[in-house]
């Protein structure tokens, strides 16, 4: 009986003693197919997982439905905005990113240090518009990943770059540490008899402190006297803790955004607002890529598409893997600025072996944020947060800061993870020449982002990219001015350069318009509320919006060249407002 027999003889065991008698198996190649129906969404993703966990299982292909699943539905061709017409289309590439994310980024800046003509395409009207802007910023060292996969390897190597790349992007970046917190709650209720509460107090951190040193950490003990001095706001119930010194947190879309800019200022082109609709395969080799805005001829494609990477695989007959949406809700507050130090982990039982259950942080702009949760979700653009998912995270991370006031939520908000059944990144060559994988990128993917891109690039050298180093290629960028971070004497200068930096628009933040202007006018541009929010931070504080709004729409509206009623949010049709109701004169 050969492996793949016995994998198969599993699953249809499996299948059976689960009275899943509606579902079909095969493995080929090391990958499962599943197909058939069950009663619910559990059902579908308890298959999936059962094959991700068997030795020598590659990927799960799971096209299992379930009852409560809606009919699928044709979706729209995105319109082209009038700000996004006459733009020049490009042609051909040498290779074509899909995706702009924080991996996709990554991707095309590590590609523009090579003389290649690379454009990067992108289904929303920003780059940063995925998982990568509802991240937590966290950056991990690793301890979390189970030992032997990607996401372990490539996490270890990549978090003691952050340091550079801050600095090379002029990005925010804080290595702050990570407090993992053991109090008597979070001990096992049942423990077996051979130990006791008492002794896990002291066996937990320890092993705590071997996973670290695994990671290139230096983690250390810590009691509970010296912890409530560290942290004054923590929890009284503390008995002792683990200090982890090499996590970060930096800002998602803050990186992904001068990832891009510094790709721009190396050559990489980007088109936004412009979906893949196909792609041609001739001779099981990649020969272009179809949008709806015209064709790209290429023959090399780097699929970064999130979660719809499964479904771009498809497009190019290369699908080897199923991304299941894994939602994350995140309740952010107004801004606490030392409220704590470090970032916060409470150590609880039982653990899931599917997520590392987010934390309690500080933002680098000062704001207090908990989570991400983790709930499997069968929409991938489901990013909406039920009363229950407020309830859990204020159950789950409040009592690691008692004391911090719950009436200073301003916001919560929800992204998906690309999940994949293995629960491991695929980043390598597809069974088709020219189309490479960089997908199922879930957490810890934004620590391992430097490194992912990395091993895209050297898998491109493997399968026959010519790669010369380009001459002039530069890994610096600066950020735009912040108005407010400059002195008095250096914001009377601005203000004498350009009267706009003296008009604050948004007051929770003090962003002038000067600031807006210039992130719409920006490499790449900003034409939405969101983006604009994005690269400024007007919208951000304690209003969310409701002050500056309708003054950032007008100025978007202006500087666009288009009416009022064409500006949007998000892009696509999330415009602002519907018509005129009266004329002012």
């Amino acid at each position: 009986m050969t492996a793949e027999e016995r994998i198969e003889r599993k699953l249809r065991k499996f299948l059976k003693e689960k009275e899943f008698l509606t579902v079909t198996v095969s493995v080929r190649d090391g990958i499962v197919v599943f197909d058939g129906s069950v009663n619910t969404w559990d059902d579908v993703i308890q298959i999936g997982h059962f094959a991700g966990l068997l030795k020598g299982v590659k990927g799960v292909i799971n096209e299992v439905r379930h009852r409560d699943m809606k009919a699928s539905r044709e979706k729209p061709q995105r319109s082209m905005r009038e700000h996004g017409e006459g733009i020049t289309f490009p042609e051909k590439a040498d290779v074509v990113i899909i995706g702009a994310g924080v991996i996709g980024c990554f991707i095309a800046r590590e590609l523009s240090r090579y003389d290649l003509d690379v454009i990067v395409v992108e289904k929303e009207s920003d780059v940063a518009c995925g998982a990568t802007k509802a991240n937590n910023g966290q950056i991990h060292t690793g301890i979390g990943e189970k030992s032997g996969t990607l996401k372990k390897e490539l996490c270890a190597e990549a978090w003691p770059l952050y340091q550079k790349i801050a600095a090379d992007l002029d990005i925010p970046y804080k290595r702050n540490g990570l407090l993992v917190l053991l109090t008597e709650e979070s001990l096992p209720q049942w423990v077996p008899s051979f130990l006791s509460r008492p002794i896990l107090k002291y066996l937990l951190p320890y092993l705590a402190v071997r996973k670290g040193r695994a990671a290139g950490d230096t983690p250390r003990i810590v009691s509970k006297k010296e912890l409530l001095q560290m942290e004054p706001h923590i929890t009284k119930k503390a008995v002792r803790g683990v200090l982890m010194p090499g996590y970060g947190v930096t800002c998602p879309y803050k990186l992904t955004i001068a990832l891009a800019e510094n790709a721009v200022e190396n050559g990489v082109a980007f088109v936004l607002d412009t979906e893949v609709l196909d792609i041609i395969v001739e001779d099981n080799a990649v020969q272009k890529v179809v949008t709806s805005r015209g064709d790209i001829v290429c023959k090399t494609i780097v699929n970064a598409a999130g979660v719809y990477a499964d479904v771009v695989a498809e497009m190019a007959g290369a699908r080897e893997f199923t991304i299941h949406p894994r939602k994350g809700s995140i309740l952010l507050f107004d801004k606490t600025e030392g409220y704590i130090k470090h970032q916060l982990s409470e150590l609880r039982f039982p653990q899931d072996p599917h997520t590392k259950g987010g934390g309690v942080l500080e933002t680098v702009d000062g704001n207090m944020l908990w989570g991400p949760t983790a709930v499997e979700v069968p929409d991938k653009e489901d990013r909406s947060v039920s009363r229950s998912e407020l309830l859990n995270m204020v159950e789950k991370y409040h009592p690691a800061v008692p004391e911090l006031p719950l009436n200073s939520v301003i916001t919560y908000f929800a992204g998906v993870r690309a999940a994949t059944y293995t629960e491991d990144f695929v980043i390598g060559p597809s069974r088709v020449a020219g189309f490479i994988h960089a997908a199922g990128i879930q957490s810890p993917g934004l620590t391992a982002a430097p490194v992912i891109a990395r091993k895209v690039v050297d898998t491109l050298r493997d399968t026959g990219v010519q790669l010369k180093e380009k001459e002039g290629f530069s890994p610096v960028r600066r950020a735009p001015p912040v108005f407010k971070a400059l002195s008095a004497a250096e914001k009377a200068e601005f203000i004498k350069r350009d009267s706009r930096y003296g008009h604050v628009v948004c007051r929770c933040e003090q962003i002038t318009e000067a600031e807006i202007v210039n992130a719409i006018h920006g490499l790449i541009p900003a034409v939405t509320l969101d983006a604009v929010k994005r690269r400024t931070r007007a919208g951000m504080g304690r209003c969310q919006g409701g002050f500056c709004g309708p003054r950032v729409a007008e100025i978007l509206g202006r500087e666009l060249g288009i009416p009022l009623e064409k500006v949007t949010k998000k892009g696509g049709e999330s415009y602002i407002v519907s018509r005129k109701t009266k004329v002012v004169p």
